[in-house]
């Protein structure tokens, strides 16, 4: 008799329990979702600066090639 009345028992407050839980699910469903789904907005829409810099050009150091002379090259 005690092991009928400790199963009744047993199994009432599993049902009790699984009630619950399929029970908090359905309520909360959508906001678990919303919360899942939530993406944060920036308070502050984000600034670039730039700064462009161009460097200026060295003088040249070497010497230009000059021509040489036609009667060099008639040999």
């Amino acid at each position: 008799m005690f092991t009928i009345i400790a199963a009744t028992v047993f199994l009432a407050a599993f049902l009790l329990a699984a009630a619950t839980i399929v029970g908090m699910f359905a309520l909360y469903r959508d906001k678990m979702i919303a919360a899942l789904l939530f993406e944060p907005i920036p308070l502050e829409a984000p600034v670039y600066r730039l700064r462009v810099s161009r460097r200026r050009a060295a003088p040249r150091d070497r010497l230009v090639a000059r021509p040489s002379p036609k009667s060099m090259l008639a040999a």
